[in-house]
């Protein structure tokens, strides 16, 4: 952990590399053209998702760009508590994360769109170690009135995509400045509360915006699998403009994490194809 307060230390302090001109092009997974569904929308997706990822069908793997290759792996029909604890790369589609601003699916006990996570996938991706992820981060600020610091990857263009986010969000005007005070941050190499799996915050995908607006379902005093209503006080147009550029957001989690958005651009694209 002595790694995540350093580089937590260093983004307070401004440290961290900004976010430099690359060779990524931020994409609007929303609009970005689908080709013809002649394989699995799982496989689709995830090479969509992430350009050098390439998904054997015939051997049922997925193979990243360092030529490691991980199963892809079933979706059997088991019970979400189950899938959450030790879900293969298939079964993070079993849930189609919903792109209407609807939170009425919520309601469904265990209903958790991109909660599923493979960790293997994620070490593939990004890094297997706190270490070797945190030589990938970079500095991305919210271009508003108030100032709000994120630390994220350039792995697979998930800072640019953010930056493009915030600046579309930003533009929208100064009402949305709120959301971006007492931010909960950014990386942090640790485990999810309650449970033996590293967070997606561990990968340098994820951010958590401002904390008293976002409201999170273990803090409600709520039981797992009885997470009950969420009073949401995040807008639609910020909601969308971070799912257009590829994360997900915990609002529309039956287990909400309302102030928490993770760069899952694979699911997004999924969705569009299954109608979601």
């Amino acid at each position: 952990m002595l790694i995540s307060r350093l580089i937590g230390l260093s983004l307070v302090l401004g440290l961290l590399p900004v976010l430099p001109v690359s060779a990524c092009t931020a994409r609007d997974f929303l609009a970005l053209s689908l080709p013809p569904l002649t394989r699995s929308p799982e496989a689709v997706a995830l090479e969509l998702g992430y350009p050098g990822v390439i998904v054997n069908d015939a051997a049922g793997t997925v193979v990243f760009p360092d030529g490691q290759s991980l199963p892809l792996g079933q979706k059997p029909d088991r019970p979400a508590r189950a899938r959450l604890e030790d879900a293969s790369i298939a079964e993070q589609f079993v849930q189609i994360y919903p792109l209407p601003f609807d939170l009425t699916s919520r309601s469904d006990p265990w209903f958790d769109p991109g909660r599923a996570r493979n960790d293997a996938f994620f070490r593939a991706l990004y890094g297997n170690a706190e270490g070797a992820i945190s030589k990938t981060l970079v500095r991305v600020d919210y271009p508003g009135a108030v100032k709000a610091r994120f630390s994220m990857t350039t792995q697979h263009c998930a800072a640019l995509q953010l930056q493009a986010a915030l600046q579309a969000i930003a533009a929208q005007g100064a009402t949305m400045d709120r959301y971006f005070t007492g931010i909960g941050g950014s990386f942090n190499w640790r485990k999810i509360a309650g449970t033996q799996r590293l967070s997606a915050h561990s990968f340098g995908i994820a951010v958590d915006f401002n904390t008293e607006l976002g409201g999170y379902w273990r803090w409600s005093g709520a039981t797992e699998g009885n997470a009950g209503g969420y009073d949401n006080q995040y807008p639609e147009s910020l909601v969308r403009e971070m799912e257009r550029f590829g994360f997900v957001w915990g609002g529309k989690w039956h287990h909400f994490d309302g102030m928490h958005f993770e760069y899952r651009p694979e699911l997004i694209l999924y969705a569009r194809m299954m109608g979601g």
